[in-house]
């Protein structure tokens, strides 16, 4: 059964392009059998159209820093040391990161002590690491 995607104008070719992935992604979302699990951490880049093609969309907030400092506490490998003036309850209370951001952080620091040979996590590492985060979202980090 054909698929018609409500076409926005194309202001650029980006713009047709990404027309036509999203109607290649309706169609087979509509096509598949099973259940399709889609996430973003974009809710208000769907289309209307597109989301309303949706049985259920569920809302996770951010973690709260009781939270966060867990996800901190458990993301970070047992061969790592934190050096002594590493607070990730401090760090968990000051920078409000979901969960894959924060691995995106641990991953960063241990890749930076590795690079000086060494497995201890440094505060400017994880402080680096942040604000490259908060880069990519736009915002700003003052520390």
């Amino acid at each position: 059964m054909p698929y018609l995607v409500r076409e926005v104008r194309p202001n650029s070719s980006n713009d047709r392009y990404a027309n036509q992935e999203v109607a290649y992604l309706l169609q087979r979302i509509e096509d598949f059998p099973g259940l399709v699990i889609l996430a973003t951490n974009l809710k208000a880049n769907i289309d209307e159209a597109f989301g309303r093609r949706f049985q259920s969309m569920i809302y996770f907030p951010v973690p709260a820093p009781a939270q966060r400092q867990r996800l901190w506490q458990q993301s970070f490998p047992q061969e790592a040391a934190l050096d002594q003036d590493v607070s990730l309850e401090e760090i968990a209370r000051k920078h409000e990161l979901a969960g894959g951001a924060i691995i995106n952080v641990v991953q960063y620091s241990c890749l930076s002590a590795l690079k000086r040979k060494s497995r201890t996590i440094l505060l400017k590492d994880i402080q680096t690491g942040i604000r490259k985060e908060f880069n990519k979202e736009g915002k700003t980090l003052n520390l």
